[in-house]
């Protein structure tokens, strides 16, 4: 193995088990916190979910790239490659909803206490749940194809290939229904996409104007950021931020491979690593931004039951 590759196979190895590691924690505090119902929010169910998405992506596409990267290639047959696919593409789609829905529901708790907006907040928390649910089918539904298209590793030069994993492949017997597919999934994704982003639009205009009209009210010391509800809005955003860049970065990255005859392998290995880089790094920014976490861990440790 050349040092460049083996240098990728390191980084998605230890990008795959700190990612795991850590939306598993996550899970494991969420569920934590339903069982304490008194510490649970309305906010902990979305996150949770996108713990969930997270984790079902490093477990199908980030072992599966972190496996080819290391010169493993037939490691699945036909029925595995479409299963393993489709989990991972109906992942992928959670991930993006349940971002969208975290950035608007943050963006509706920190809007003014007007009397409509009183009355949008009341009903939010029972909306979760249904968006949840929502977000599976849509999915669901929109992947099914995966089901039907992809296979295994195909050498013949006959067969027509949308998407070569090395390890799996994705064929199509006509163009008019592979660009179907393609739009009505851009579609859903730019809709999220432009949600979250005036959600998160919003958020910061409602921010900057809270900043400035109760400015003079802080407590000497205490910054307007260490609000929590300044806190959780900054996290969001972060979230947003973050997951924008990335799909950009791949969209963009995709686009070039696939009108290129001959794929540079470094940009073929950064656009792997990049693709499931919001499912490691997200569970970092959830932690990091809630003060939860930091009793979770002080209670749970060994070192805190010794203590009278």
């Amino acid at each position: 193995m050349e040092a460049t590759a083996l240098s990728f196979g390191i980084l998605m190895l230890l990008q795959l088990s700190a990612g795991v590691t850590m939306n598993a924690f996550l899970l494991l505090f969420y569920i934590r916190m339903v069982s304490a119902s008194s510490k649970f929010g309305p906010s902990d169910l979305i996150l949770g979910h996108l713990a969930l998405a997270n984790t079902m992506v490093l477990l199908t596409f980030g072992i599966s790239e972190t496996l080819s990267a290391w010169r493993l290639r037939n490691f699945l047959n036909n029925g595995g490659c479409k299963i393993l696919m489709y989990l991972y593409r109906v992942a992928r789609g959670l991930a993006i909803c349940s971002t969208c829905f975290l950035s608007v529901f943050q963006a509706i708790t920190i809007s003014p206490g007007t009397t409509r907006w009183a009355w949008i907040k009341a009903r939010l928390p029972r909306c979760i749940v249904p968006s949840c649910l929502f977000s599976w089918g849509l999915s669901l539904l929109i992947d099914f194809d995966v089901l039907l298209n992809m296979t295994g590793p195909q050498n013949s030069s006959s067969v027509q290939l949308v998407l070569d994993l090395k390890y799996c492949a994705k064929i199509s017997a006509s163009a008019e229904i592979t660009l179907l597919i393609a739009v009505v999934r851009s579609l859903r994704d730019l809709f999220f996409m432009g949600l979250m982003s005036a959600a998160s639009g919003y958020m910061v205009f409602v921010l900057h104007r809270h900043h400035q009209q109760v400015r003079h009210l802080h407590v000497p010391g205490r910054p307007p950021g260490a609000m929590p509800e300044v806190r959780a809005a900054k996290r969001v955003m972060a979230l947003v931020t973050l997951y924008v860049l990335l799909y950009g970065q791949q969209t963009i990255t995709l686009s070039i491979l696939l009108n290129l005859k001959k794929k540079p392998p470094l940009l073929v290995d950064s656009h792997m690593v990049l693709s499931f880089t919001f499912s490691t790094v997200s569970p970092f920014l959830i932690i990091h931004g809630d003060w939860r976490m930091r009793t979770f861990w002080k209670r749970d440790s060994p070192i805190s039951h010794l203590n009278p």
